[in-house]
């Protein structure tokens, strides 16, 4: 049997993927981009409550955090 590997991860998974808290994926879809706040990875809706998140997405915002050399 083939194993299939997900491109689209839930919430618990996306939180896991990226080391980041599920509350914190939580407030920054309700809060959207807010001043002084770290903004969430992109994220897509599915019916009325399934929430997931795509790897690609999720590698793209951790990438923009990616920093060269001292401080």
């Amino acid at each position: 049997m083939m194993k299939v590997e997900s491109k689209a991860l839930t919430e618990e998974q996306a939180a896991q993927y990226i080391n980041f808290s599920r509350s914190f994926l939580r407030q920054s879809r309700m809060d959207g981009d807010r001043e002084n706040r770290t903004s969430g990875p992109k994220w897509i809706k599915c019916g009325k409550r399934a929430v997931r998140y795509l790897k690609d997405d999720l590698d793209a915002w951790l990438e923009q955090f990616r920093r060269e050399g001292g401080l």
